[in-house]
Order: C-alpha cells, then structure tokens, then sequence
C-alpha cells in the first residue's frame, strides 16, 4: 500500500455546481477521456457501483468502483477492480466563493503498477481527471 495525498487544487466552479455535476451521469461520466461502457447502479450495500472499460496504454481493461458520496463534503471510492483494485481513497470539497477547493487522500494499491511506480501514476491519473472535470465543469458554469 501507498499512501497518497493530492491537497489543495480548486476547481473553477462553485460547491453547488460540482456536486450537480458529480451526481449527473450524463455530464461527469463522459468528461473523461479514454473511457467507455460507462455504468452505474445502486450497490445492495449502499452507495453505487460505477463500471468502465479503461483504456490503459492501448488496452482495456475493466474497471469497477464502490462510489459512497457525502454531499457536499465528500466522496469515497473503493476500487474493487482494475488496475488499482484494493484501494480507497477520498475526494473532499471545500467551497470557496465561486472555486471548490478539492483534496484527495487514500491508500493505493495494485496488482498491475509496479509499488515503485504507483504514486507517479496514481498522481497522473488524479491529475488527467482533475483537468478533465475542471474544463467539463467550466463550460456547465458558463451555461448558468
């Protein structure tokens, strides 16, 4: 296990904005580049489960996540599968005026990124993630 944090970053939208556009399939699900087959469905155990083919340096590869959202604190996620299936790890919000500071904290794991190189790539990820939301969330909050 690794842990990492990723604090401080804002997004370019008030605290409202994000969540509506956290709990919206239509527009989180497809700001992400690299994904398809998106799905989501209630969990028997509470929270969602959110299910993508993930293309990872050319292939992809299935992933599923257990997604328990706290409005409009935070977000949790365990990924039960994929490439960092064993980890958990937490996305909390802070509003500021009209930014929305974002952190995340977690343990990280993975069968498939070697220990060595798993904060590098976690750290890649949060970061692709991160622009693609803040540029999705920029252009709903240009539509207010």
């Amino acid at each position: 296990m690794v842990h990492i944090e990723d604090l401080g970053s804002q997004f370019d939208a008030p605290l409202d904005l994000v969540w509506k556009f956290i709990q919206s399939p239509d527009d989180h699900g497809e700001s992400h580049t690299g994904r398809r087959n998106i799905d989501g469905a209630p969990d028997p155990s509470g929270g969602m489960r959110v299910s993508w083919e993930q293309d990872v340096q050319g292939q992809w590869v299935k992933v599923v996540n257990h997604v328990t959202t706290f409005p409009p604190i935070a977000m949790m996620v365990h990924s039960i599968e994929g490439p960092l299936a064993g980890s958990k790890f937490i996305f909390y919000y802070s509003p500021n005026g009209a930014k929305t500071g974002v952190s995340a904290i977690g343990e990280f794991d993975s069968k498939m990124i070697p220990h060595g190189q798993l904060h590098s790539v976690v750290m890649a990820s949060f970061e692709q993630a991160f622009n693609e939301d803040n540029a999705a969330l920029r252009k709903l909050a240009a539509k207010k």
